[in-house]
């Protein structure tokens, strides 16, 4: 009987304290500077999350060594729910195969909540380009093969990786040219130093609608109905090269299961809202909010593909 007893009062407490969450702010780690994708999503979510849980939610960017300091402080936390991890792709399945001694396992050290956006990116070329199609990108690379330029926004970037697997699948070779960050590659870009580039569509869309960038195909499953006029690499006869950037929510591993599924539906309800859902899908994102089961297995396969695109193209952080 006192077990019983026992079992019950614990049972209650616990379902007391899930009704009271949140008693104190909710930090909601960025492991990049403010103003990026990532950062926006963040800032998007927070007062729906307000909204939608009570309590306060605040953003804390800490950027640093590609976004592993933002991962490791997430790792060390209480599995309480006051901490939540709101990342693009790059620390969880990038930067740990580029950067030795990560201070977590990406596997092993959190629970995965949703998905909550993810991007594809369309290959660009200045509008002064010669090359029309992707036809004709694969020409100049048998022409010239390590001579056509794509600028990066850096070393295991998404858009270098892009380009690492285009060659891969097409068995091409182009010129790598790594920029410190988004902004001066597409300075570049736009001013025909580069040849080429795979941008987040985010970024180049503008600049296609005022004719001052040529897109030529795009890594999507589907035509974006932002570009509708450009096609798929797959239809451009290239298989194998459907890639997004995406931003994910995570915790600490250890989350108590009610209060996983509990910011789950809290997550879910935020991203689908018809206001948020809107804006986000006007900036060239496409919502996914999946389920934690979803978003572990995809987490892993993301891992998986990455890590080979890398041994293979045999590229590091330097």
């Amino acid at each position: 009987m006192k077990k019983i007893l026992l079992t019950l009062a614990l049972a209650a407490a616990g379902a007391a304290a899930l009704a009271a969450y949140p008693e104190k702010p909710v930090t909601l780690v960025v492991p990049f500077p403010p103003g990026g994708s990532t950062d926006t999503i963040a800032r998007v979510l927070a007062p729906k999350l307000q909204e939608k849980l009570g309590g306060t939610f605040v953003v804390d960017n800490k950027a640093g060594a590609t976004g592993t300091i933002g991962a490791a402080i997430v790792k060390r936390a209480a599995p309480d729910g006051y901490t939540l991890f709101v990342s693009s792709l790059g620390p969880f399945v990038i930067a740990p195969h580029l950067i030795k001694g990560v201070q977590y396992d990406p596997l092993k050290d959190f629970d995965y909540l949703t998905v909550a956006v993810q991007a594809p990116n369309v290959l660009v070329v200045p509008v002064a380009s010669p090359l029309k199609s992707v036809a004709d990108v694969l020409a100049e690379h048998r022409k010239n093969p390590g001579k056509m330029s794509f600028a990066s926004s850096g070393n295991g970037s998404s858009d270098h990786l892009t380009a690492e697997l285009f060659w891969q699948q097409t068995g091409t070779q182009g010129l790598h040219v790594p920029y410190k960050g988004g902004g001066p590659a597409m300075n570049d870009i736009l001013g025909g130093q580069v040849h080429a580039s795979f941008q987040n569509i985010n970024a180049v869309v503008q600049h296609v609608a005022a004719g001052k960038l040529r897109a030529l195909a795009i890594t999507s499953a589907q035509r974006s109905p932002l570009l509708p006029q450009v096609p798929t690499l797959a239809e451009a006869g290239i298989k194998g090269v459907d890639v997004y950037s995406w931003q994910a929510v995570a915790a600490p591993k250890g989350l108590p299961a009610d209060l996983k599924a509990k910011l789950h539906a809290a997550l879910v309800a935020s991203i689908n809202d018809e206001a948020v859902k809107a804006k986000l899908v006007a900036q060239g994102f496409e919502v996914v909010a999946n389920t934690p089961e979803q978003f572990t297995k995809f987490q892993a396969d993301e891992f998986a593909r990455w890590k080979k695109v890398i041994e293979t193209g045999k590229i590091t952080a330097d």
